[in-house]
């Protein structure tokens, strides 16, 4: 209906506005789902926890796990120019757009128009303007509104909101793993610097043995076979010492890629050390890992998202109430457009009732319904691998903290093995073939406790990992509020 300005227009605004705010909601209660593993860690792995874990809650920042400098600045700068922290940096821009286009519809929309008309028709058609031109100027301001009697909009808008929110947890996991990776190429790098280290320390060694051997045979004091089996750990130290360089090009190569910049990473440390990490690390109970898991936090908040698209699939059973109104000013001549007797205005409420879809309703609700479901088992999966994550590397510990005494042991053994096959063969109470097989396991000893070693950084630093990670605030997006303040706004 059109016709002048009135207070009937208002009055019916106020309406429509307490009717919105009567709203309801068909979203089911959200429950979080049970906790799908033990309540506790296991026997062992919580008695090794407690001798040797302190306070998670210690290392909020990762700068505060990893205190190498040289590997701070290389996290620092794979959190800068990494491109597949970019690429998720920028899906939760994607995400943030889309929540904003969901929660847009919970407002009216407001535009404003103006149009200019001449029009000229036969004077037997138009026979007031006697077949003059007539010219016609309208401008104001045109809004609709659908008033969310169920919550369908609402809960469109939630939805939107936790994959926003869950992209932001997914962000935040994928910061996590990137420090992680970088820190595990920085701890293979000084294992194989160190391991390189020990291979060409052997391989000088075993060149004085092979020379001294070859000296002594062509004067005929020694045996071909003595000089033969030098010569062999002689290549096979060589060999060692051109695979590990090998391996140590292609973790630069990997570093390089990590850390994103296009410069060409350069090791400044020889070989691993003790101060590389922290030790110490509270694991708490497998509850605390659904605050602390970013990829949990991340399941849940898509969980919570199903659950609202089930809100929205059962509103769409009932009908949709759209305000239109319009309100602005009509006449023949342009000077005139704005006087008060020239103001014109509409108001066109509309209602939209399903009546037959064909099982479209119905078919979108189990839809919704069994993408929840679906939601759920990632849910509880994600719980199941973190807890297993958690347990496997805290038994990883353990053992890696046993083999690595016992290792230590037995290359103290091998050297005090070579130091006595050299003192025989010096006494000539046996051959040559004792101190070469005595080099040749020192050396595969000394091999393996390194790479025990790295193994045990590795497993802390992954540890670290699979009880949350780094949680403080510099670590995440910083263009994503938290929940509470999203939906103050």
């Amino acid at each position: 209906m059109i016709g002048k300005t009135n207070s009937n227009f208002w009055h019916i605004a106020n309406v429509a506005c307490l009717a919105a705010l009567a709203g309801c909601s068909f979203n089911p209660d959200y429950h979080r789902p049970a906790l799908p593993v033990a309540n506790s860690y296991t026997a062992e792995t919580a008695e090794h926890a407690t001798d040797r874990i302190g306070a998670m809650s210690e290392y909020a920042d990762w700068q505060d796990f990893f205190i190498d400098p040289e590997l701070q600045a290389l996290i620092r700068q794979g959190l800068k120019s990494n491109r597949d922290l970019r690429s998720t940096a920028f899906r939760v821009k994607e995400a943030q757009a889309a929540y904003g286009i969901k929660n847009a519809d919970l407002f009216p929309s407001l535009s404003g128009s103006a149009a200019a008309a001449r029009l000229g028709l036969p004077a037997e058609i138009t026979p007031i303007a006697n077949g003059k031109p007539v010219s016609q100027y309208i401008a104001g301001f045109n809004t609709s509104w659908e008033i969310d009697f169920w919550g369908r909009v609402q809960s469109l808008s939630d939805s939107a909101l936790n994959e926003y929110l869950a992209t932001q947890s997914a962000e935040l996991a994928a910061r996590n793993i990137l420090i992680i990776q970088i820190a595990d190429t920085y701890l293979n790098l000084l294992d194989l610097n160190e391991r390189l280290a020990i291979a060409r320390q052997s391989v000088l060694s075993r060149q004085k043995s092979y020379d001294m051997l070859k000296k002594r045979y062509e004067i005929g004091s020694g045996n071909k076979l003595d000089l033969v089996q030098s010569e062999t750990l002689l290549t096979q130290a060589q060999t060692l010492v051109t695979q590990l360089g090998l391996n140590r090009s292609m973790q630069i190569n990997l570093m390089t890629l990590l850390i994103g910049d296009g410069s060409t990473y350069a090791p400044t440390t020889s070989g691993l050390k003790d101060n590389v990490m922290a030790t110490n690390l509270g694991i708490g109970q497998p509850s605390d890992l659904l605050l602390r898991r970013p990829d949990i936090v991340a399941a849940e908040f898509r969980l919570k998202a199903a659950n609202a698209n089930i809100g929205a699939a059962r509103a769409a059973f009932f009908p949709r109430i759209t305000l239109n109104a319009a309100y602005g000013g009509i006449s023949t001549e342009l000077n005139g457009l704005f006087s008060s007797n020239n103001r014109a205005w509409m108001f066109a409420p509309n209602i939209s009732v399903p009546i037959f879809e064909g099982g479209r309703l119905s078919s979108n609700l189990d839809l919704s319904e069994a993408r929840k479901d679906i939601a759920i088992a990632n849910y509880e999966k994600t719980i199941q691998v973190a807890f297993k994550e958690v347990s496997d590397n805290l038994n990883a510990t353990q053992a890696l903290d046993r083999q690595i005494d016992i290792q230590l042991r037995a290359v103290a053994a091998q050297k005090e093995r070579l130091r006595l096959a050299s003192m025989r063969y010096d006494n000539g109470s046996s051959s040559y073939f004792e101190v070469l097989d005595a080099e040749r396991d020192l050396l595969s000893v000394q091999q393996q406790y390194v790479q025990l070693k790295r193994a045990l950084f590795s497993t802390r630093a992954n540890l670290f990992n699979t009880l949350g990670g780094a949680s403080n605030t510099e670590t995440k997006s910083t263009s994503v509020p938290n929940e509470q303040i999203m939906r103050s706004n």
